[in-house]
């Protein structure tokens, strides 16, 4: 396993700091330095970037975004057994990694870097992985804060992140994903890449937000998105009945056959529908 710098091999960080993996912090740790480069190279050219990275635990992709030459890494964690490992790298990196300690959840990630530009690169906690991409997705202001997401997944989630109709794993995720953003399943993770492995195999997804998505009021899309795919199985003449509105007609001005069902729906007609429910059910 190569090394990047003169920083010490992740595995006697861990062991020096007593950082073994929390399950309930959804910790798996990357290892491999050789891995967390390729992930930091497929975030594109970082020299004039800030970098925001959620989860950076013993540091493995954040030594690798240094090293590929990232402006400034911005660290959340919420671990306090890392600040040690974190602070140790950020000394071999003078004046380019900022830590953080703290719920990537509850820290206004907008107000980071307002001068700019910046990249979220993340190997993102299992456990709130797609309650963070949603944030980010569902932000007021569009385009937003940041110029991508590069972000890993269990393989299952970035299916769905990036699944569009027709796809197996299409749903609420990936018509949300779709119409703000142009996201892109680039490579797996193998278990064996992690300590501990986890039981699934991993995924890294790129988004890139389209600065002209089709407009749409949030709120509405997730309600025809919730009803739609609520009952997946279930023709739309039939899932959208919930919605309390006279659906049969806003299926018809949408353009589409009350046969159908959520999935063969592209994201634009989902847009349609919800921009239909804003007008004729307003809040």
């Amino acid at each position: 396993m190569a090394q990047i710098d003169n920083l010490p091999p992740l595995r006697d960080v861990i062991e020096r700091h007593d950082l073994r993996a929390k399950k309930s912090l959804g910790q798996n740790f990357l290892l491999d330095l050789n891995l967390t480069c390729r992930i930091a190279r497929a975030a594109g050219d970082l020299s004039n970037h800030t970098v925001i990275e959620v989860g950076p635990g013993p540091g493995g992709l954040t030594r690798a975004l240094l090293h590929e030459g990232a402006k400034k890494v911005i660290a959340i964690e919420m671990d306090p057994r890392a600040m040690g490992a974190l602070q140790e790298i950020a000394d071999h990196y003078p004046g380019r990694l900022d830590i953080i300690q703290g719920d990537a959840l509850k820290v206004d990630v907008t107000e980071l870097a307002p001068e700019g530009p910046v990249r979220i690169v993340a190997n993102l906690p299992y456990n709130v992985g797609t309650q963070l991409l949603l944030g980010w997705l569902e932000q007021d202001t569009w385009p937003p804060f940041y110029d991508s997401l590069t972000l890993m997944f269990q393989k299952e989630v970035a299916e769905r992140i990036t699944a569009t109709e027709q796809d197996k794993a299409y749903g609420r995720l990936g018509v949300i994903a779709g119409w703000r953003t142009h996201a892109d399943k680039l490579f797996d993770v193998s278990r064996e890449a992690f300590s501990p492995p986890p039981k699934v195999t991993s995924s890294i997804v790129h988004l890139t937000p389209k600065s002209n998505p089709l407009p749409c009021k949030l709120r509405y899309l997730e309600k025809i998105t919730a009803a739609a795919f609520g009952q997946r199985r279930k023709m739309l003449r039939q899932s959208l009945k919930s919605l309390g509105v006279d659906h049969l007609a806003l299926l018809e001005e949408a353009g589409l056959l009350p046969t159908q069902r959520a999935e063969t729906v592209p994201v634009d007609q989902f847009v349609a529908m919800a921009n239909i429910l804003a007008r004729i059910k307003p809040d």
